[in-house]
């Protein structure tokens, strides 16, 4: 018998044994080492935080250096390799059949430089050592053992492209002389320098270190959009390793092949992949070193034919552009089409739907980018994607959980990996909080729950997803996008005969989807699959060969086109039908509408799909009818909006008509701000984060513009500077802009705290909305449940954002939605502040970190860098 034909039946054998067991005590039978590798298009992977999951073995949790204190959210907690064995049958009762973990590897446990630590795991000093904080390779080894006794995968975090932080520059650097400047970490703890050769050669005054040439000598990243510097320069001052070194790109390999042969590991994700050349993943996959052989080989010598790689590369796209998509493509396949990593993390694709589900953007953004990764990536099935992680917001902290349900149901129908990240299906809304009682952020308590709704939901979608391999190997096709708002968005998964409707209502109202083109025949029947709430109707194709039907609001379902025989309908009433529209943008806030039907028949004209403000209309002896349109709330001419006439007597729609309108925005207040006054409030001295990539005077308030068209609002914000140093999605970091709009004639209701800015608003001022957007979050909240420490309810839609860098300008414009569909602003009150944002409003403290503001007095000092306001939205002009 081959080495392969025996890993395949240990494999099935521990499958079996899995199965019998029901998820029980005998699923917990130990397995091989090495078993052959899965069909990577059918896993689903659960994300974990190994020092933050669950602590197995507490003997190992404190080293008695000061790093372990889980009151810190920058220290040590507990959770560990034992841990996560511990909790298996949590996450394969979830409906995971993969565990991806944090890199295990010996870290730098504090860094003198930020006083921070590396629970984390990316800060490695030797990366072929277990950190003593998670157990042993013996530890290591039971839980990749244990997993492939229930028939589920490991797969390991790695980095290639930086160690620790045990060196840095200071201003005498020389990027001609390494040795000027250069300034050690010899308090770094619990290690003063990388214990692993070659890395530990990382000390420039010697000359041998100098000669080897592992690291580039250079300073912190402080611009990301020069090439040079992403490639080359330190991360966040992680010493950047020199990945064009044959020596290094041989140890990398050698490291990290260790873990295939000795751990078990079935699968790599590679941390901060932008900062290395993509070359290098052609290398690490496939050189033919016969001393240290590419990792696709090694792992064939271990049965794995078909070991799966996938990289974060850190980047989202704005709304229907590709730049970060094409860049992600490009760490996957060569220019001549050379293999690099099999897979890469959907940055794009989570950053659209996020907008989407959990900002109140239009469908049509996500329609978008379902089709451009299906059209420009060779191998979308292969890429995980996910919706929160351990470096962006949690979607609860921004979004609603209703959202958070579709934007799962949307993850588990498409082409792609789905990723849980740990304490998604409890509800978690803090980024890195510990699932067990005595983690950081636990509140207290263990989460587990395997009755929570939430895990039940994701266990409901896991299983949809295992029992219909259309959903996971098919191809999508886009029905329906809406553009002018929170809607609907339709595709059909298809695999060979197999095809699946997947429909789904982002808005607080009613949809209508008309006239959709399924490619079947009239009669043809869909069977109710999924339904998010409630059941799914059947549905059957009409007599025109299109599918029209209704969405509840916040709806999501699923259907089978069914492959029994068509229904035979009913000969079809009179078609409906619009008149052409005119051409050109409207500039008038009525739109006059009319066509034909049936005579005396009553339709309802449908407006972007929005079947709960439809109008009714009826028609006349000869059948004409006719309707006007408001167009006074719309406020984007690039968007195309939709209009249909809808008989709910017969379920038939007319085919629809588009237009354009071209808002008219009127100034209605103006004001400058003065330069320099980023020094927190009146009184205060505060000073920036002493991190190089803080660049003074980002969070300076110059100036600002406020207008309105109807009940909508634009914000543009005149800034000191624009920061872009960390490619941010919404074109602006190191600055989180706070805004607070009380509506007009509603004086002393509302909320006067500034929730977690530690301060109330002046002047007796209240807030009924409150916006919150940085780099990657954009979130809108009404007052409702709001206090000093209560964001308030989610809201939306949150405001679009455009940045001109050369002119230093943020412009946000909110349409009349966001504020419950206002009709007029005039004598609304606004407050605007600046501070930074990760996870939560940064920390201020009497003395500055390299993250951390300093100048305060007390504890209790106001997180505001600098403020407008109050201000009055004024009396539009008269014309």
């Amino acid at each position: 018998m081959t080495l392969r034909s025996l890993l395949k039946g240990l494999s099935l054998a521990a499958l079996t044994c899995a199965s019998l067991a029901g998820g029980g005590a005998m699923a917990q039978t130990p397995g091989p080492l090495h078993v052959p590798s899965p069909d990577w298009r059918d896993q689903v992977i659960y994300f974990v935080m190994t020092d933050r999951f669950e602590d197995g073995d507490p003997s190992n949790n404190d080293q008695g250096k000061g790093e372990f204190d889980p009151a810190q959210r920058g220290r040590f907690s507990g959770g560990d390799l034992k841990g996560i064995e511990k909790r298996l049958d949590y996450i394969q009762g979830l409906g995971a059949t993969s565990v991806w973990v944090t890199p295990p590897t010996k870290n730098q446990w504090l860094d003198p430089a930020t006083g921070y630590g590396g629970y984390h795991g990316y800060w490695a000093s030797d990366f072929k050592t277990i950190d003593r904080h998670l157990g042993s390779l013996k530890d290591y080894q039971n839980l990749s053992r244990a997993l492939h006794g229930k028939g589920m995968y490991l797969i390991q975090d790695i980095v290639l492209n930086h160690t620790g932080n045990f060196f840095n520059y200071g201003s005498e650097y020389d990027p001609a002389d390494p040795v000027k400047g250069y300034i050690p970490y010899p308090n770094s703890v619990p290690m003063a320098a990388p214990t692993q050769y070659p890395f530990s050669l990382n000390d420039p005054r010697r000359e041998a270190d100098r000669e080897a040439g592992i690291y580039h000598w250079t300073l912190d990243i402080n611009n990301l959009s020069e090439r040079d510097q992403e490639l080359n320069f330190q991360l966040s001052g992680l010493d950047d390793i020199n990945t064009e070194n044959p020596v290094v790109k041989r140890a990398l390999r050698d490291s990290y092949a260790h873990w295939i042969k000795e751990a078990g590991v079935d699968g790599f994700r590679v941390d901060t992949i932008f900062y290395v050349p993509p070359e290098l993943m052609t290398d690490f996959m496939y050189s033919k070193d016969p001393k240290a052989p590419g990792i696709a080989e090694v792992a064939r010598r271990t049965g794995r034919d078909n070991f799966h790689v996938f990289g974060e590369g850190f980047g989202m796209d704005r709304r229907f552009e590709d730049k970060v998509a094409r860049r992600i493509n490009s760490y996957m396949v060569g220019p001549n089409g050379e293999a690099r990593a099999p897979g890469m993390i959907n940055f794009p694709l989570y950053g659209t739907a996020t907008d989407v589900f959990a900002r109140g953007r239009p469908p049509a953004e996500l329609a978008f980018r379902i089709e451009n990764m299906m059209a420009l990536h060779q191998r979308p099935h292969l890429m995980p994607s996910f919706l929160d992680n351990h470096d962006v917001d949690r979607f609860l902290s921004g979004g609603t959980e209703i959202g958070l349900r579709q934007n799962l149901l949307m993850m588990m129908t498409l082409p792609g990996i789905p990723v849980i990240y740990y304490g998604t299906e409890q509800g978690f809304t803090v980024q890195r909080a510990a699932m067990f009682a005595k983690g950081w952020g636990s509140g207290g308590s263990d989460h587990f729950d395997t009755t929570s709704p939430l895990y039940r939901y994701i266990a409901s979608l896991t299983k949809l997803r295992r029992e219909n391999r259309v959903l996971s190997r098919g191809t999508p096709k886009v029905l329906a996008g809406e553009a002018a708002g929170a809607g609907a968005l339709v595709y059909l998964m298809q695999d060979g005969s197999e095809t699946l409707l997947v429909a789904m209502n982002t808005a607080d109202h009613p949809v209508l989807l008309d006239n959709l083109d399924i490619g079947q025949v009239s009669g043809t029947v869909l069977q109710p699959l999924f339904a998010m709430d409630g059941k799914a109707p059947l549905l059957v194709v009409g007599q025109n060969q299109r599918l029209t039907t209704q969405l509840a609001p916040h709806a999501g379902k699923v259907w089978r086109v069914s492959k029994a025989p068509p229904l035979s309908l009913k000969a079809a009433p009179i078609g409906m039908t619009l008149d052409a529209l005119p051409d050109g943008p409207i500039t008038t806030p009525t739109l006059i509408v009319h066509g034909q039907a049936g005579p005396w028949e009553e339709l309802k004209l449908v407006l972007d799909g929005n079947l709960g403000e439809a109008q009714l209309v009826q028609a006349d002896a000869t059948g004409r009818w006719q309707a006007k349109l408001s167009t006074a709330a719309f406020v984007d001419e690039t968007i195309t909006h939709r209009v249909t006439a809808y008989s709910t007597k017969s379920g038939q729609a007319s085919p629809a008509g588009t237009f354009n309108v071209r808002p008219s925005w009127s100034l209605r207040n103006e004001m400058s701000d003065p330069a320099g006054d980023d020094t927190g409030p009146p009184g205060a001295t505060y000073v920036y984060p002493t991190d190089p990539s803080f660049a003074p005077p980002t969070m300076d308030f110059r100036g600002a513009r406020v207008s309105t068209a109807g009940g909508a609002l634009k914000l543009e914000l005149d800034m000191g500077a624009i920061s872009q140093v960390w490619s941010p999605q919404n074109g602006f970091d190191h600055l989180s802009l706070t805004g607070f709009i009380q509506l007009p004639g509603q004086s002393g209701t509302g909320a006067r705290a500034m929730p977690n800015q530690r301060s109330d608003l002046p002047d007796d001022m209240t807030w009924h909305y409150r916006f919150r957007a940085h780099g990657w979050t954009n979130a809108l909240f009404s007052h409702d449940g709001a206090n000093a420490t209560q964001e308030g309810t989610k809201a939306g839609p949150a405001p679009s954002i455009s940045v001109d860098k050369d002119a230093k300008r943020i412009t946000l414009i909110f349409p009349s939605s966001s504020f419950g569909d206002q009709a007029d602003l005039t004598g609304a009150k606004l407050y605007l502040t600046t501070w930074d944002y990760d996870a939560a409003y940064r920390s201020l403290e009497a003395k500055p970190g390299g993250y951390i503001f300093g100048g305060a007095k007390s504890a209790s000092d106001p997180k505001i860098m600098d403020s407008m306001g109050p201000f009055t939205i004024g009396t539009a002009p008269s014309k």
